[in-house]
């Protein structure tokens, strides 16, 4: 335990820090000549603390600090940028200042886990899994009821008319065998391949194209039974086509018919390989589709729960060592409904709820399309397979998070609660089957993913004493898509929302998304009331998902020197309705990339111009690049600029060492209202652009070495390491293999995504003004002089 001591200060020994701060400014300002200020996205300034410094000399106490205290600003003084280094990381000053003096010496502190018994009815009749904290199944996808014992019929159309037989389209459309488990289309009994998958345009007949390179058209109201179900090989078949056959050319198939369903490969469906679920259900169940099959005494999305009736030797390691105890002190048995196990444990704790499949596992295992919503597949020898999907960062966030030695059970004692809502997979789901409909919804999947959020809301709010306590402020909430929480019901807007757009709405101060599904201006405020989309006082931008590249990871590109990048500024991507293939729509970007565009395009647009202000060392482009990774290690500076809504443009320049131009108004790019973005960025106002060249060419080169090298320090921060980690430790104890991208990251050690995130939280645990007010005192592992401000 540690004393409370009166605070007194050491103010001529301040003194004498303040004037040696002072000289060593002036040297740097010497060295570092004024550049474009970086201030007016300033986070707020916290007040500072004092410490105890107990030197010696030979033994006795040094008498100039004895009993004095130093104040955190003196002992870790910002740089001329505004930044205090921590594990290498540029953060504000404030931050930075207190993980220093504070986080960096925190001690582990012990928690009692919980680790409960309770039964469901009737064992959740086979179709679930038991929640053995609430004794609540979690059913499988068209089950139901309180034993899960009511089946589900989840149609794959909806109702037919005269003149569409098979209803209106929508994804799960289907002529052949539905799965009412799933709204799922399969070829169904009396062919060779009854499971094999008939999805959309594959059970329809098709409209050919009378014009050269034109596209094929479906009819939608006619069935094409007569080739998905022909036995006779000169006909374009499906259903009964041998796959040997078929690869040897022997036989016709249709090849509108493909494999979309996850768990399946193969150009005819027929290699069954692992389909992707939270955590690969950690050893402890099987993947269903993406729901977890949990084995008997495990539950939870992952099955990283032990129930009592588990084997404390297979317990995880967030679990471990424990010292546990058992009712009474007698053997364990089958009535027994809990025991307490004693773990050490360094905070943030955070508790992550085990909500209802409908918010995670089920859109999980009824997708219908293997890459929605998932950062990995699995191949023929069910190694992984990494994607490219973006909003990948979802699920990485919260598998760390599950399998993080911060995480508790006992939410008495937790500092943070986790809501695990995936709208990265709502969205994509929206009115893919009929029981997904948006007609309530006025087709808006923005308003239908708010109110999947609120009704998450309720369940905690009344399942959990946790939420009243706070009113929800201790809680996090994961928004993935393009603008996102700006569609967050009203009733959670006071916890902290993690995103990938950090919208303050001062600038733009509506929908920005020329998608008009996800607009959210549309929205009554009587669901959404008034709030912002991203409030950098209480909210995170965090990264958004980038697959572990081989070639880019074996290259080092992050620490190209400076010698070697000759563009002077490079931006690649989508710049509106002026090139081929642009978006057609003007207030895509909110214009900004087409303002570049007219600027300094380096390709012809549609009408065969360039950029007004075109010259050799700036490239901007259109048309996807084959050596786009390449291209950002060979330019100084990178545009960062929206899309429909955010982009991952940032993590792209930060992965490959180039300085992120940023330009985007009011709007926080990831860690910017943590880490000190001037220290390694630049950014600039739209109205900016046409001096574009004329800023970066301003910068000296001191400068820019200086941008260079913090990036080679923070790069990690914007990878999910750990969560790919995770997958890679399972890959070796399942079958043996060793990826060169696990190879080489797990060669690296420095901080990345979730290890940022959890040392913010840290500081908000003790730094948040609302925290600074609260009484419930716990343990905390760290010196009493740090919680001076609470």
């Amino acid at each position: 335990m540690f004393s409370v001591q009166k605070l007194n200060c050491s103010w001529s020994l301040a003194a004498t820090v303040a004037s040696i701060i002072a000289l060593v400014s002036i040297l740097h300002l010497s060295l570092f000549p004024a550049v474009p200020s970086f201030d007016y996205l300033a986070y707020r300034q916290v007040k500072d603390s004092c410490f105890p410094i107990n030197g010696t000399t030979d033994g006795k106490k040094n008498n100039l600090l004895q009993d004095k205290w130093i104040p955190l600003n003196a002992r870790f003084p910002a740089d001329l940028h505004k930044a205090v280094v921590y594990r290498g990381a540029p953060w504000k000053a404030e931050i930075g200042q207190w993980l220093s003096g504070c986080s960096s010496v925190a001690a582990p502190i012990k928690v009692v886990e919980e680790i409960s018994g309770k039964k469901c009815k009737d064992s959740c009749s086979g179709q679930g899994i038991c929640n053995h904290e609430l004794g609540q199944c979690r059913c499988f996808h068209g089950f139901n009821g309180d034993g899960c014992s009511e089946r589900l019929e989840l149609s794959c159309n909806y109702p037919a008319t005269e003149e569409l037989p098979y209803g209106r389209w929508v994804v799960s459309i289907c002529s052949a065998h539905c799965d009412t488990t799933r709204a799922m289309c399969f070829c169904g009994e009396g062919t060779k391949y009854p499971n094999r998958p008939v999805a959309e345009s594959c059970g329809f007949k098709i409209i050919f194209p009378t014009e050269p390179d034109a596209p094929k058209d479906v009819d939608w109201s006619k069935a094409d039974h007569d080739n998905i179900f022909t036995t006779n090989g000169s006909m374009p078949g499906w259903c009964n086509v041998d796959p040997v056959e078929a690869y040897a050319e022997k036989v016709k198939f249709k090849d509108d018919c493909d494999c979309k369903y996850d768990g399946l490969l193969g150009r005819f469906c027929e290699i069954p390989v692992s389909s992707t679920c939270i955590n690969q259900c950690s050893g402890q169940g099987h993947c269903r589709g993406g729901f977890c099959q949990c084995y008997d005494g495990w539950y939870g999305v992952d099955c990283s729960i032990p129930s009592v009736s588990s084997s404390i030797r297979d317990w995880p390691q967030w679990l471990r060592p424990a010292q546990v105890s058992v009712p009474g002190n007698g053997p364990i048995t089958s009535n027994i409904t809990g025991l307490k196990a004693v773990v050490e444990k360094k905070r943030p704790l955070i508790y992550v709820y085990d909500l209802p499949p409908e918010f995670n596992s089920l859109l999980l295992e009824g997708r219908h399309f293997k890459l929605e919503c998932v950062n990995r597949i699995y191949d023929p020898d069910n190694a992984t397979i990494w994607t490219e999907q973006l909003y990948g960062s979802q699920i990485a966030m919260y598998e760390s998070m599950l399998a993080s030695p911060h995480r508790t059970l006992n939410g008495e004692e937790a500092d943070y609660f986790f809501v695990p809502v995936l709208d990265s997979c709502i969205i994509t789901r929206a009115d893919d089957a009929p029981h997904l409909s948006m007609e309530q919804h006025r087709g808006l999947r923005s308003s239908f993913t708010l109110e999947l959020y609120k009704k998450a809301h309720d369940h905690i709010a009344q399942q959990y004493p946790y939420w009243n306590r706070s009113s929800g402020r201790d809680h996090i909430w994961s928004f993935s898509w393009d603008e996102g929480a700006c569609y967050a019901p009203k009733e959670i807007w006071d916890s902290m929302m993690l995103v990938h757009w950090g919208n303050t709405n001062s600038e733009h101060n509506h929908s920005t998304t020329a998608y008009w599904a996800d607009n959210w201006d549309k929205i009554s405020s009587e669901t959404r009331g008034n709030h912002s989309c991203f409030d950098p006082r209480k909210d995170l931008v965090i990264p958004a998902w980038k697959r572990p590249d081989d070639v880019s990871l074996s290259l080092k590109l992050w620490a190209r020197p400076r010698e070697k990048r000759k563009t002077l500024f490079y931006f690649n991507g989508n710049l509106g309705p002026a090139y081929e293939r642009g978006r057609p729509e003007a207030t895509y970007s909110m214009g900004i990339r087409q303002k570049l565009a007219e600027e300094f395009g380096s390709a012809p647009n549609k009408d065969g111009k360039l950029g007004k202000q075109h010259v050799e060392d700036v490239i901007v482009i259109s048309h996807p690049s084959e050596s786009y990774h390449e291209d950002l290690a060979s330019s100084i500076f990178c545009g960062v600029m929206p899309g429909d809504g955010w982009s991952g443009r940032m993590e792209d320049s930060i992965l490959q060492g180039c300085i992120p131009v940023v330009i985007q108004d009011g709007i926080f790019l990831p860690w910017e209202n943590v880490l000190n973005y001037e220290s390694f960025a630049v950014r600039l106002h739209e109205d900016e652009i046409p001096n574009l060249v004329n800023i970066l060419r301003g910068f000296n080169e001191t400068e820019v070495e200086f941008r260079l090298a913090n990036i080679k320090k923070i790069w990690q921060r914007y990878l999910y390491r750990d969560s790919i980690l995770l997958e890679a430790k399972r890959q070796k104890s399942a079958y043996g293999y060793v990826r060169d991208w696990a190879q080489q990251l797990s060669e690296l050690s420095d901080d990345d995504v979730f290890a940022t995130f959890v040392q913010i939280l840290h500081y908000k645990l003790y730094n948040d003004p609302w925290r600074r007010k609260d009484t419930n005192q716990k343990e905390t592992g760290i010196p009493r002089e740090c919680l001076l401000n609470i």
